[in-house]
């Protein structure tokens, strides 16, 4: 099995067990596994369409209503950072993209861990929940990351559990649709940017395989 497919599967199995466990985080755990076999923008695609998929079985299975007063704000916010987050996705430094991605699971997982502890916030109404929807689209159109954001501020708010993964739920899922197709066009491009690299090193090989001929053969110039 070649190593790249042993990795998505690995990451893929992983990342299934952990939402089906929480609800989300399908994104943070397959990147965690994925960043390291595949560039950021094909790992961005197979995140967003594997989040996708595990929330729309999430949905079916375990359906929650839509509480749109609370959820309206931070739909907003996120649909107008998903095309910031895919403008800067193309143009990140892979190293630079591997750095904060280690960052927020060093920021994130322990704030989660210990938010009972954490001070509950009580201000900024809609609009902090419209600046933290924005953030999460960012973070949804650079890798997938829809749900971090709204996951810890909805624990930070004290919003029961239920009203939580109402919110985060459906809004990765509405998030994570709209950005299906801009990101189908974007697996056409890494396919297609693939292909065309893949018959560039065949060419370099059948070249560097030729000139060694000739090296060994010098009669084939005469």
């Amino acid at each position: 099995m070649p190593a790249e497919l042993s990795v998505l599967i690995v990451g893929a199995v992983l990342a299934g067990f952990v939402q089906g466990l929480s609800g989300f985080a399908f994104g943070m755990v397959a990147m965690s596994v994925w960043v390291w076999a595949f560039e950021p923008r094909t790992a961005a695609v197979l995140t967003i369409f594997g989040s996708l998929t595990g929330q729309v079985i999430a949905a079916v299975s375990a359906r929650r209503a839509w509480r749109w007063p609370v959820l309206l704000p931070f739909l907003a916010g996120g649909l107008l950072g998903i095309p910031v987050g895919g403008w800067l996705l193309p143009r990140i430094d892979p190293t630079l993209f591997k750095a904060l991605f280690g960052l927020m699971l060093v920021t994130w997982c322990p704030l989660m861990l210990f938010s009972d502890r954490v001070p509950r916030m009580a201000h900024g109404g809609r609009v902090a929940d419209g600046l933290v929807g924005w953030i999460g689209g960012v973070m949804g159109g650079l890798g997938g990351f829809t749900g971090v954001a709204p996951t810890l501020w909805c624990t930070l708010r004290g919003m029961d559990r239920d009203l939580q993964r109402s919110v985060v739920q459906n809004f990765n899922l509405a998030t994570l649709a709209a950005m299906r197709p801009h990101f189908r066009d974007e697996a056409k491009t890494v396919a297609i940017a693939k292909s065309g690299r893949e018959e560039l090193e065949e060419n370099l090989r059948r070249d560097r395989e030729a000139l060694a001929k000739d090296q060994h053969d010098p009669g084939h110039w005469q």
